[in-house]
């Protein structure tokens, strides 16, 4: 099989290689030079519409609508704008050897890719339940979601089992933004996570408090401190009872898993230097090894706000990443300077009629303001993270956009607060 040469490899197709993709072509990159090398079989798109508008009853979304770069309101990259710039797509493609050393790339088709300069963009990996031996756990309709083809079999899933039982085995992101789109579906969900509230990476018992009482409100079921240990199905094996660790047995026709991921660097182990369970890079997201670079999950990067390293799995970071990583390469063959990463961390959800948005570091003491009652028309309240004197976190729920770009201004300047007491009392008006 003839081998191929490029100038630049990117090697993942998701949102990070999208982005990059975009920064090249407005950097300048000449036909034939850039290759996206991708195991899924589209172009890149905006992954968090799959746990949202992919799944709504009405009006949901669908490829070409959703490709890179509509979640940050830039132009959509359907698969000819990469041929129009000479950019090579090379979709269904799984890399199953990487030698960082001759700089070649195997994929599991035989195929042979050789690379001047290589940017590691394989993002992360769902956890699996089957990873953990949990009994059952290869039950059908036992459902993850990372990429279109899962989000796919949960569409004609949700569709065979009209108006049945989903049970959704997690807390987080993924748990609370699936409960709801599933509950939109007319499904009779609960959910299970082991911890004692919802969100526990990042909200306070407050603030999970709101959540899980407006969840309440749309009738959703939620079971906390226990986790699903087991699974029985039927004649046809399809799931039908999540057995938990308390003892209760809860009824079944769909589950959806969402107990985390991992980053995707099994390619690259022993090759490069790795930290904080991500390959190691500096500020223009160069690692260990010469012309390799790592963008997005699985970067772990100087957090030059807080004088640390994180590794942060979030589409604003793979964004961001990515072009600050295609501004170094370019800035290095011309000999020219650019500014290190200076990342603001950034989360935000969207499900039923809520919308929030977090900025900065949720460390120090958190104060909570505004009108945190499940049962209100308009819910609308905050809080802030306060450590040695100063706010270094700022969290919104039903904000505005000016009201979430002041609370972002907030937690980048870092003010001093006068006490918990005042910003309490003076709530969004702080960031005002």
């Amino acid at each position: 099989m003839a081998e191929k040469h490029f100038k630049y490899v990117i090697v993942g197709g998701g949102v990070a290689a999208g982005y990059m993709a975009k920064e090249f072509a407005k950097l300048g990159v000449n036909p034939g030079e850039l290759a996206i090398i991708s195991k899924e079989g589209v172009a890149p798109y905006e992954r968090p519409a799959l746990s949202k508008a992919y799944l709504f009853p009405e009006g949901a979304a669908r490829l070409p609508g959703f490709h890179v770069c509509v979640g940050s309101g830039g132009e959509r990259l359907l698969p000819d704008w990469y041929k129009e710039k000479g950019i090579q797509l090379i979709v269904s493609t799984e890399i199953v050897k990487a030698d960082l050393a001759s700089k070649t790339l195997r994929s599991a088709a035989g195929e042979t890719f050789k690379y001047d300069i290589l940017i590691i963009a394989t993002g992360s990996t769902v956890l699996r339940l089957t990873d953990f031996g949990v009994q059952g756990a290869d039950a059908k309709n036992i459902f993850y979601l990372r990429e279109v083809v899962d989000a796919d079999q949960l569409v004609e899933a949700i569709k065979a089992q009209k108006n049945g039982k989903a049970v959704v085995v997690g807390g987080g992101y993924i748990g609370l933004e699936l409960s709801a789109v599933l509950k939109m579906n007319n499904l009779d969900v609960t959910m299970v996570y082991p911890e004692p509230w919802c969100m526990p990476r990042l909200f306070t018992a407050e603030i999970a408090a709101f959540y899980e009482g407006y969840y309440a409100s749309k009738g959703i079921k939620i079971v906390k401190g226990t986790v699903a240990v087991g699974f029985t199905s039927d004649a046809n094996g399809e799931v039908k009872e999540v057995k938990l660790k308390d003892g209760r047995v809860l009824e079944a026709d769909i589950v959806v898993v969402g107990v985390g991921g991992r980053p995707l660097t099994v390619l690259f182990k022993g090759q490069v230097e790795e930290e904080k369970g991500g390959i190691k890079t500096d500020g223009f997201f160069r690692t260990s090894v010469a012309d390799v670079y790592a963008v997005g999950d699985v970067a772990t990067f100087p957090l030059k706000l807080y004088g640390d390293t994180r590794r942060v799995e979030h589409v604003d970071h793979a964004r961001k990443s990515a072009e600050q990583a295609a501004k170094a390469i370019k800035a290095s063959e011309e000999g020219k300077r650019i500014e290190e990463y200076d990342y603001l961390p950034y989360f935000y959800s969207r499900s039923f009629d809520l919308s929030w948005q977090f900025y900065g570091d949720n460390v120090g003491d958190a104060v909570i303001f505004g009108d945190n009652n499940p049962a209100s028309p308009k819910p609308k309240f905050g809080s802030y993270w306060v450590k040695d004197g100063k706010v270094v976190g700022a969290f919104l729920e039903g904000g505005t956009a000016e009201e979430n770009k002041a609370v972002a201004k907030v937690a980048r300047d870092q003010p001093q607060a006068k006490s918990l007491d005042h910003l309490s009392q003076v709530g969004l008006a702080f960031a005002l």
